[in-house]
């Protein structure tokens, strides 16, 4: 199945300006829904910001000095130090049911099967515990000229591996992303054998946030409503959802809980004046 829609190239000259920001929806998401102790998943130099109540251990795919040879356009910042080396989208040295969160910012999109990644990541956590995604809208970033990949492509890589797959995606990224003006065909081709022989890491799919959460109800469908779309945003050039697994709900945290209570005492007020407008005599 082809992973291309419509026209192999936009007539943008580059990515459309990103919306305002109304919203610092990573620090507002993070307050309200981390805590106890989890996983944060490939931050590189951009780890989130922990609120006081959560923990993260840190995982990525190679030690920090690995990643600097891999990275080298990150010379002039700090890494993040790896607590443990894994593959993100397996976890393999993760036991079941043994975090309070996972969060994995502009990951997703590097995954070859996202919808098993989920299922795994899902895994991971505690009843009640959460998933903290961001993914980049393809619009906004040197991803505008690729199409959407389709949900139908996404079902097929996770039933029947993304073996088949993946030398598409590698041509795609090659010829619309890395492909100079008037840059010849094969050359294009030859540089994606290169970093599909390399295994490096590209942005295996590019969705806009309606085709995310798409994927994401795909997810919850075929989880058996394992879970909750409990907060979702558009922050500048991403999009910021969190998913709370089924199971018993952690007790709300202190502005939230506050701003609740205050809710509530004010609708028990309204309740009453209703009541006792409607029990006195007419006049």
């Amino acid at each position: 199945m082809s992973v291309l829609r419509g026209k192999e190239a936009s007539a943008q000259a580059g990515p459309a300006e990103a919306p305002p920001v109304y919203l610092d929806a990573r620090a507002e998401f993070a307050a309200r829904y981390l805590f106890g102790e989890g996983l944060e998943i490939g931050p590189l130099h951009l780890p989130l910001k922990m609120p006081a109540h959560a923990r993260a251990r840190y995982v990525d795919r190679m030690p920090v000095e690995r990643l600097r040879e891999e990275y080298p356009e990150l010379a002039g910042w700090d890494l993040t130090p790896v607590d443990a080396i894994d593959d993100g989208e397996r976890l393999e040295t993760i036991p079941e049911e043994s975090q309070d969160f996972v969060v994995a910012n502009h990951f997703l999109e590097h995954c070859e099967n996202p919808i098993g990644t989920i299922e795994t990541h899902l895994g991971k956590l505690k009843p009640g515990g959460v998933l903290f995604y961001a993914v980049p809208d393809k619009r906004y970033t040197f991803d505008f000229r690729r199409p959407v990949v389709e949900l139908e492509h996404m079902v097929v890589d996770h039933e029947e591996g993304p073996d088949g797959s993946r030398r598409e995606h590698y041509e795609e990224w090659s010829r619309l992303v890395l492909a100079e003006d008037n840059e010849p065909a094969e050359q294009a081709l030859s540089r994606a054998r290169d970093l599909e022989a390399a295994g490096y890491s590209i942005h295996m799919h590019a969705w806009t946030q309606a085709e995310f959460l798409a994927m994401v109800l795909e997810c919850r469908r075929r989880f058996e409503q394992g879970f909750e779309i409990e907060a979702a945003a558009r922050q500048g050039i991403e999009f910021v959802v969190v998913l709370r697994k089924r199971g018993s709900l952690p007790p709300p945290r202190g502005g939230p809980a506050v701003a609740n209570g205050r809710a509530r005492r004010l609708w028990a007020k309204i309740r009453r004046r209703a009541r006792t407008a409607l029990s006195a005599p007419n006049r």
